[in-house]
């Protein structure tokens, strides 16, 4: 939008700096107080996998159109690590700004851009001595609220946020924002072109990550026991359930739900395999080399058919691979983990809203089901801060699934077995220890009808064939997908998880082409039948990634009919980075145009 030649709501920040100087602190509150505004604004944090030194940028995108993708160009470069200070100049267009701190004592050889210095640490050290290199950081905030015109109402709010109570930390940062902004009103003879400006702002409104989400829906999806090894970039998924826990599940006699830091992430599966076969809600939360780890107990979940909650919130692999950055790279290990023939459930939030609602919604999944349940999100959905309106608390009872709680129940069941499929859905009925029924019988050896140890290979075919069965029909039961439809037909969109935050994007790239098409937004596997569907009433469909490989659509060439195979295509990319529209708009042109 532009009024009177200047941007409005329409702009890209990119802060570089270095992991472990506090800057982590003055960019959400650049963000903060945008988002107070009722600006449309997104961040995503770019850090190191360590703990301090290496470089850190945060983008910053304001988007009047609700675009959310980390954007093409970087329209003002904040830049005050050293380290990057080079290259970070170089990769700028022609008329960026570059705001630096000048104590660094670089060079900024970029005349083609507007270059705009500011002695920050030594500003900062007058203000403390001590914490001169943390509150440097807070006057380039001060310099964007000059060039941006960011309100100070908004500043002191996302102050207030940031600090919460804190007051002589929200005084001092407070000092050196003001005084950021009046030196730059004073000696930077400039009027930005890019500026903020206020916009109706739903008060119910407020930024979270998707990890607290997920840990705010396990709680109120009644988790009983977590277990955890901490990886990068699932960890917050369980700090924030220790941090909601007091709040949200303290009862007199103390906290109704379990904690336990394992000693490693093949333990952490195990405690919950315990949990869900004595009845209770288990959950662990990891990343992929934890998933590789924790393979030989999914096994066990899947055969013994014990309920239980895995989150993996994706980083790049293999390997160690990128830790701190993003990927859909797990989804087919997920899918097929551990050996022998296995198919698991796997659900795929979209938005911190669906975080929350999968969040409570995998247990009872896994109750009904009697299986592990995986929750599959990624570090860019994960990680960064998004809006919602509020959750919505679940309004059903908790599914428990076939649960038999008395010899009264059991009788009712006709030659009963634990593995005996009597309702003909692939699904048995359980008892649990401590009921006072006997048999508790669970196995994770070949086992008959009644859980008595077997290798007569009818008995195992007909057992892996009702697996089988059991989570096939849970198609029309998951999530189904979000289907958007074009009155065209011609192509169609497949695509799953954070994506979802770039799609808007890379149809609006597409219709400057001419080009409609429809979306279809999976939310879990094994596949709803509507993907099917979809496929079905478009000429070509092309399913979208961030992986190499082209995972989903692997999957799709596997279960779909042979006849549609040939209207399916592919557009992977990965490169660690959120998913930017224009690389994929750009390679679905190429399909469509034949290249």
């Amino acid at each position: 939008m532009k009024v009177m030649g200047k941007k409005i709501n329409d702009f890209i920040v990119n802060v570089a700096t270095a992991n472990g100087t506090g800057s982590q602190s003055s960019n959400l509150i650049i963000l903060q107080s945008l988002f107070e505004m009722g600006v449309p604004v997104s961040g995503k944090n770019l850090f190191p996998s360590n703990i301090s030194g290496l470089p850190t940028w945060f983008i910053i995108r304001a988007s009047e159109e609700g675009y959310q993708a980390p954007g093409d160009k970087t329209d003002i470069q904040v830049i005050m690590n050293k380290d990057t200070w080079i290259n970070d100049l170089e990769k700028l267009e022609e008329g960026s700004i570059v705001v630096y701190n000048e104590d660094v004592r670089l060079p900024v050889d970029r005349e083609d851009c507007i270059l705009l210095g500011m002695p920050m640490t030594k500003m900062a050290r007058k203000i403390n001595a001590k914490l001169g290199k943390l509150i440097a950081n807070m006057y380039y905030v001060g310099a964007l609220a000059h060039l941006l015109k960011i309100e100070d109402w908004a500043l002191n709010r996302a102050l207030e946020s940031q600090f919460k109570g804190k007051e002589k930390a929200i005084q001092l940062n407070l000092q050196a924002i003001n005084e950021g902004k009046e030196f730059a009103e004073k000696n930077w003879d400039y009027e930005c072109q890019y500026r903020s400006e206020k916009r109706e702002k739903d008060p119910n409104t407020f930024l979270v990550e998707g990890n607290e989400a997920i840990a705010l829906g396990s709680i109120y999806g009644g988790i009983s026991m977590l277990s955890w090894y901490p990886i990068t970039p699932s960890s917050s998924v369980a700090e924030s359930v220790i941090k909601w826990l007091p709040e949200l599940r303290m009862k007199e006699d103390g906290l109704t739900c379990a904690v336990i830091q394992a000693e490693d992430e093949l333990a952490a599966a195990g405690m919950v395999l315990g949990s869900g076969w004595a009845g209770g809600r288990g959950m662990t939360c990891t990343s992929g080399p934890g998933i590789s780890l924790m393979s030989e107990f999914i096994g066990l979940f899947y055969f013994s058919e014990v309920p239980g909650v895995i989150w993996d919130v994706n980083r790049v692999g293999p390997s160690t691979g990128l830790p701190t950055r993003t990927q859909q790279g797990d989804l087919s290990m997920l899918y097929e983990a551990s050996h022998g023939d296995t198919q698991h459930i796997v659900l795929i939030p979209g938005t911190v809203d669906e975080c929350f609602e999968f969040g409570w919604k995998a247990f009872d999944i896994a109750e009904r089901f009697q299986t592990i349940v995986f929750g599959f999100s990624d570090l860019d959905l994960g990680m960064n801060r998004w809006v919602t309106e509020g959750f919505k608390y679940p309004d059903l009872p908790m599914d428990r699934g076939k649960i038999i709680r008395n010899q009264d129940e059991l009788d009712a069941i006709p030659n009963y077995g634990r593995y005996r499929d009597v309702d003909g859905d692939g699904i048995a009925y359980r008892t649990l220890p401590g009921s006072g029924i006997d048999p508790i019988l669970y196995r994770g050896t070949g086992h008959d009808e009644d859980g008595i140890y077997s290798e007569d290979p009818e008995v195992y075919h007909s057992t892996m064939a009702r697996l089988r069965k059991k989570i096939d029909g849970s198609r029309s039961y998951l999530p189904s997908p979000i289907v958007r439809e074009e009155s065209v037909k011609d192509i169609g969109v497949i695509f799953y998880g954070s994506m979802e935050n770039t799609i808007v994007e890379i149809d609006d790239i597409l219709e400057e082409t001419g080009l409609s098409v429809s979306t279809c937004r999976v939310r879990a596997l094994p596949l709803h039948n509507e993907v099917e569907d979809f496929v079905r009433k478009h000429e070509k469909t092309i399913v979208l990634e961030i992986n190499r490989d082209g995972q989903l659509f692997g999957i799709i060439r596997k279960e779909f009919p042979v006849d549609l195979i040939p209207k399916i295509h592919s557009v992977s990319y990965s490169d660690g980075m959120p998913p930017r529209a224009r690389v994929y708009a750009e390679k679905i042109l190429k399909i469509i145009n034949g290249d």
